[in-house]
C-alpha cells in the first residue's frame, strides 16, 4: 500500500465489534471515562482516556504503519513522550548526553528529578 493510501485509510475501519456502529471514519471520543459493571470489570479494552481510547488508538495505528513501525505511540504533551521514553530507558548511574539548546522542561526532568532518583549523570 502506497505511503498516501496509509495516510488516508489505515486506522479507519469499521467498528463492527458488539456494540460497535460501524463508522467509516473514526470519530473523536470526548469521554473522559468508560463504563463498567464493576470497579474491576470495565465494559470495553478503555478505562480512562488517558490510558487510551478508540480515537488514539486508531491515530497510533496509523503513525505506526505511515512509519513502518510494529506499535506507534501518541502523548498529549512532549513533555509527557520524553518522560515515558526516559523512564523506560534510563536505569540507575546512566550517563545521558544531551545538547545545550535542550528544552527547559527536560533539563529541569533530568537536572533536578532523573538525576536523584536514578543518580544519572548529564552533559
Amino acid at each position: 500500500m502506497r505511503f498516501e493510501t496509509k495516510a488516508i485509510h489505515v486506522g479507519e475501519e469499521p467498528n463492527l465489534k458488539e456494540g460497535g456502529y460501524g463508522d467509516v471514519v473514526v470519530p473523536i471520543h470526548l469521554s473522559s471515562t468508560f463504563a463498567r459493571k464493576e470497579l474491576e470489570k470495565p465494559l470495553s479494552d478503555y478505562t480512562y482516556s488517558r490510558s487510551g481510547n478508540p480515537t488514539r488508538d486508531a491515530l497510533e495505528i496509523r503513525l505506526a504503519a505511515l512509519e513502518s513501525a510494529r506499535f506507534g505511540l501518541a502523548f498529549a504533551s512532549g513533555m509527557a513522550a520524553i518522560s515515558a521514553v526516559s523512564l523506560a530507558l534510563i536505569r540507575p548511574g546512566d550517563h545521558v548526553v544531551a545538547f545545550d539548546d535542550l528544552y527547559s522542561g527536560t533539563k529541569r526532568l533530568f537536572n533536578h528529578i532523573l538525576s536523584k532518583q536514578f543518580d544519572i549523570e548529564l552533559s
